[in-house]
């Protein structure tokens, strides 16, 4: 039953959900790009606009990509690793007080519910209605050809 189409629904809709955060923040960021730039400076980042950049990619390409089901395993572990020290650098709420340090405790846990999301992706991959999926299907296809047409 793990292959059913329920379950490949459940699978997409699931990259869909966990795939906006990703897409609006990256064009967020992209739009804003010269103010992201001077936050990331503010808070001490060493060349802080290829820091920008990074992010930008990662956030909005990474989004692409898991709403896709492309690469999607490889993709949720880097934006598993991306968010470990994106969710400790700017969700330090140990560090604050009242109600910023409310806020960012739960800007903290909601990451953290997303990082599993993403190792729930990275473990099981993308599902039924990906390209991982269909690139799978096509090659599972050639060597079946290609095992029956041999001598």
């Amino acid at each position: 039953m793990r292959n059913s189409s329920g379950n490949g629904f459940v699978s997409l809709f699931g990259r869909i959900l966990l795939s906006v955060i990703f897409i609006v923040s990256g064009f967020g960021k992209l739009f804003t790009f010269h103010s992201v730039a001077g936050m990331l400076a503010g808070k001490g980042f060493p060349l802080a606009t290829i820091a920008a950049g990074v992010a930008i990619a990662i956030e909005l390409l990474g989004g692409l990509a898991i709403l896709a089901g492309f690469q999607t395993k490889l993709t949720a572990w880097i934006v598993f690793l991306y968010l470990i020290p994106t969710t400790l650098m700017f969700h330090n709420f140990w560090a604050m007080q009242g109600a910023t340090r409310m806020d960012n405790q739960v800007h903290l846990l909601k990451n953290l519910a997303i990082m599993g999301g993403l190792l729930l992706l990275a473990s099981n991959g993308a599902g039924a209605y990906s390209l991982d999926a269909s690139r799978n299907r096509g090659s599972m296809s050639e060597r079946t050809v290609t095992a029956a047409e041999a001598p």
